[in-house]
């Protein structure tokens, strides 16, 4: 991993972390191609009561419309979380080269969201997808989001 990773990820989780002060759930992701900010969106599930309005879904939708293609190939998504499999799915299908993320789909779940416990890895696996994954990235700054959230809701900010 290098800098520019560093720095797009951290895009994702204050992309996220406005999403939270705005009443939203604490998922952000950016995509990225040739060094280039192509997007950077938060979750707005609750927002559009829409429950396909994950981050990597708004990202994917948003990068389409900027690129003007349903074919992101040699594009980097970074999420905060690891991709659901719907998720997995909508990256697959737009052939994005890799994914970059912080929690585990584990951690969402011990935390209380409704989560498929199927890891990126086994829908890879599963799939025959070509996608790279790299996992853990900033991990605690990802983990940080689910302790705000967590915080504004137990004091019924929501």
């Amino acid at each position: 991993m290098n800098r520019n990773d560093e720095q797009y990820m951290r895009m994702a989780i204050e992309k996220a972390r406005e999403g939270v002060a705005n009443g939203q759930t604490p998922f952000g992701a950016a995509i990225v191609k040739d060094g280039k900010l192509i997007t950077c969106v938060h979750n707005v599930v609750w927002q559009t009561t829409d429950i396909t309005a994950h981050a990597e879904v708004n990202a994917i939708r948003e990068a389409c419309k900027v690129l003007n293609s349903v074919d992101l190939s040699g594009c980097v998504i970074y999420s905060t979380c690891e991709p659901c499999p719907m998720c997995f799915s909508a990256i697959h299908w737009a052939k994005i080269s890799k994914i970059v993320y912080g929690a585990s789909i584990s951690d969402a779940q011990n935390v209380g969201f409704n989560e498929l416990h199927i890891s990126t890895e086994t829908m890879k696996e599963l799939g025959g997808s070509p996608v790279e994954i790299v996992g853990d990235f900033l991990k605690n700054e990802s983990l940080e989001l689910f302790e705000t959230f967590h915080h504004l809701v137990d004091k019924k900010v929501y």
